[in-house]
């Protein structure tokens, strides 16, 4: 049985932790304890195996971590803040219907009308689309930057960079303890931000064989398309994570340099609680094999 491939995302003063079969979740609430939630994975893939080819199981892997990082957040919300009022799952669906609509608004829609208006001086549908692509890369990085300087956001980051630091520890073969997870970066390849500037990067290519149609089928065929470039970006970033060959390291570069905004270099305190999320999930991988060997 290979080797699964961990990863896992920041939560509110926690991190959650994902292999191919379990997921933990550990926030530390406010009394100092660190709770952890266990759940055990049902990948889709395994009932339709089409699920699991490639160029297809990007998008499906996509799906599956949004659906499991929204049940993380509102559970950890609850954990590290257990006297405000409880999050429902409504109010999360609400939330991010709200936060799709306005992504689509702010980084499709608008550069897209923008680089619209300039048709006259721009007349060539492929330096419309690079236009309209590097104004949607300087949208997201300069909202990056913003939060970026937000105290609590700052936190967040810090968790973040506890969950890179904890998983660059693991594939070296190191033993996970503060001392030793301490030493490594909180940058990884494998990250959710540089998956979304290749996403992106790969969409200016890709646009550039639809010409310049009207405004609402350029909305259109950019929204249908997401899936297609979310999936190659998704084989790409799984290859180049594996590779140690020179090129592939310096095409990986503006991924990594872009880390530097949404992770931060975490305390003790945050690296003990990612620790803990990923010895979770590690043993319960195991349980599992052994249930399936």
């Amino acid at each position: 049985m290979a080797n699964p491939v961990y990863g896992g995302q920041a939560v509110m003063e926690g991190v959650m932790m994902r292999g191919g079969r379990a997921v933990a979740t550990a926030v530390r609430r406010p009394d100092g304890e660190v709770v952890i939630k266990r759940q055990e994975l049902q990948p889709i893939a395994r009932r339709c195996p089409i699920l699991g080819w490639p160029l297809v199981r990007g998008s499906v892997a996509l799906v599956e971590m949004l659906s499991i990082g929204i049940s993380a957040l509102m559970w950890s919300a609850n954990q590290a803040a257990p006297d405000e009022q409880e999050l429902t799952k409504k109010d999360m669906v609400l939330s991010v219907v709200l936060s799709f609509g306005l992504a689509t608004v702010i980084f499709i829609l608008a550069p897209t009308l923008v680089a619209g208006w300039l048709q006259r001086q721009i007349p060539v549908g492929f330096w419309l689309n690079l236009l309209e692509g590097l104004m949607r890369v300087g949208l997201f990085v300069g909202y990056i930057a913003i939060i970026a300087r937000l105290e609590d956001i700052q936190r967040f980051f810090a968790y973040h960079g506890a969950e890179h630091k904890t998983v660059n520890a693991l594939e070296a073969g190191e033993e996970l303890t503060v001392e030793r997870v301490r030493r490594y970066p909180v940058l990884h390849p494998r990250c959710g931000t540089a998956f979304m500037l290749y996403v992106m990067v790969i969409a200016i290519a890709f646009f550039s064989f639809f010409g310049w149609p009207v405004w609402w089928m350029r909305l259109v065929i950019r929204l249908a398309a997401l899936p297609f470039i979310a999936g190659l970006a998704y084989e790409i970033t799984r290859l180049a994570g594996a590779s140690c060959s020179p090129w592939v390291k310096s095409a990986l570069a503006p991924g990594l340099a872009l880390q530097r905004l949404t992770t931060r270099e975490p305390d003790d305190s945050m690296l003990e609680v990612a620790i803990a999320a990923l010895k979770t999930v590690r043993d319960m991988q195991k349980t599992e094999g052994a249930h399936h060997a």
